[in-house]
């Protein structure tokens, strides 16, 4: 999480989804597919498929950072975990000495970094050796492994280094595959995509609610073992619809070209925008991914999950909230189509530049939120559940203005020559975020909350005031330059 963002997300950043332009460039044409609703049917193999993916790795990620915190890292634990010692040293020598709390923010930053940087590393091997459907088999059967071992203690550090390569092997390689489904030229292929993402946010908005439920209240392992048994789904399905997928495409880098001309100084001007407007969404993510981090510790110690409802009574999950992240991308989605609609026919809609400095704002005033609630917690007492929902209206809104405004940035400005290269680079910005997310991560447990929480909308509101200066050099290339730059 239609528009296609990258789930990123994160979540709602599907970040190999951007590496689908990449397969346009050495098609002639698509074979001819049995349809189901107007669609390939393998649209819909490809759709099952990302959804138990997304399942298994948004289950995990929920309960990550929570269970290094409260369990593995701390004493009596942490001690048979192989590798524990130079893991830490190594960050150590980076960043300084690390208690469990930061260290498990350091770990989560890194785990996620990598998993948005592998796949530009697995859609260029599938494309000069093996094959998209080969790496996908192989990603999704490295994911599983590493989702099973997540529950084996002393092999945490072998389990994350199997889910980030398997993630890179995997989802740039299935998600190329929805845009080989159709012909150039083919109309549906963005509506395909946009399907797709709702899959995605099916799977994102499950994954708390079943895996995370699982971990937190049946044990740990069993929430690994449920993602694990999502990714093996996901496998599954994909193996039994091969028949309804394209075949493998592979790129022949030795193919004699014609001389490419030289860039223009439009051209340069669009590249070196865009180099500008990656390097600061960096800050985006790192404040952003917090709703994964820290944001589950303030929901797990410092919010009243608590309910009372007469008859009966119970608690909410501390995972549940991060299911409101895809809810609310569901309910906000065409509100904002709408609305940005409504303004172009109107003339009034804001810049490409100013939807994405307005992401940077709202990730920063969702912060000012919660450091509203720290303000007025009371010493020992707990939050309303009430500040964490507004937090991730606001996040939502914000995400909805970068991921998808992004993506199509980048395929509107880029010239084709370099298109691939600059969608890849969109995606690699993620990983400084995520590392400095990690780091920033790290100051939860030595700040006051309120002080930590101003801090990050600090940092946002910063990043979205760097990224507004862009505007009146760049807004006459970003929003009316031609669609197709040659």
């Amino acid at each position: 999480m239609a528009i296609i963002a990258g789930n990123a997300g994160r979540k709602t950043r599907n970040p190999a989804c951007a590496l689908m332009q990449k397969t346009t460039d050495v098609r002639l044409a698509a074979p001819r597919q049995l349809e189901l609703f107007g669609h390939p049917k393998g649209l819909t193999v490809l759709f099952a498929t990302e959804m138990w993916e997304r399942f298994s790795y948004y289950g995990m990620a929920s309960l990550l950072v929570l269970y290094l915190v409260k369990h593995l890292l701390l004493p009596g634990h942490v001690e048979a975990v192989l590798g524990y010692r130079t893991v830490k040293a190594a960050l150590e020598s980076m960043f300084g000495p690390l208690g469990p709390q930061p260290l498990a923010s350091q770990i989560f930053g890194f785990y996620a970094g990598f998993a948005y940087l592998l796949p530009i590393g697995g859609g260029y091997l599938a494309d000069r050796f093996f094959g998209q459907r080969r790496m996908a088999i192989i990603g999704g059967l490295l994911m599983a492994a590493g989702h099973f071992l997540m529950a084996v203690e002393s092999l945490l550090f072998v389990a994350l280094g199997l889910l980030v390569l398997g993630m890179g092997a995997f989802k740039p390689n299935v998600s190329t595959q929805v845009g080989a489904l159709y012909a150039p030229g083919d109309t549906r292929r963005v509506r395909a995509y946009s399907i797709y993402y709702v899959g995605i946010n099916i799977g994102a908005f499950a994954a708390p609610l079943v895996a995370g439920t699982l971990g937190g209240e049946a044990g740990w392992h069993y929430g690994f073992a449920a993602a694990g048994v999502g990714m093996l789904i996901s496998l599954a399905i994909y193996l039994a619809g091969l028949r309804h997928l394209p075949p493998d495409e592979r790129r022949t880098p030795h193919a004699p070209r014609a001389a490419a001309a030289p860039l223009d100084k439009r051209k340069r001007l669009a590249i070196s925008g865009l180099l500008a407007v990656f390097l600061l969404t960096a800050f985006f993510w790192a404040t952003y991914e917090q709703q994964s981090n820290t944001l589950m510790l303030w929901a797990e110690d410092f919010t009243e999950r608590r309910v009372d409802l007469g008859v009966w009574q119970g608690h909410i999950p501390t995972t549940w909230f991060l299911a409101l992240n895809p809810l609310m991308i569901f309910v906000l989605t065409p509100v904002l189509i709408k609305l940005w609609a409504w303004q172009a026919r109107r003339g009034s809609e804001m810049s490409t530049i100013r939807k994405l400095a307005l992401a940077f704002f709202c990730v920063s005033l969702a912060n000012l939120v919660m450091a509203a609630a720290a303000l007025m917690l009371d010493s020992g007492g707990k939050a309303s559940p009430s500040w964490l929902v507004a937090y991730f209206v606001i996040v939502t809104i914000g995400e909805l203005h970068l991921g998808p405004v992004g993506l199509a940035l980048v395929s509107r400005v880029a010239p084709a020559r370099v298109l691939s290269l600059m969608m890849g680079l969109w995606l690699a910005a993620s990983f400084p975020g995520e590392i400095l997310g990690g780091w920033l991560g790290g100051f939860w447990s030595s700040m006051e909350k309120a002080n930590f929480f101003l801090m990050i909308a600090a940092i946002a509101a910063a990043g979205g005031a760097a990224v507004f200066a862009l505007n009146p050099a760049l807004r006459s290339v970003f929003d009316e330059s031609p669609a197709d730059i040659p």
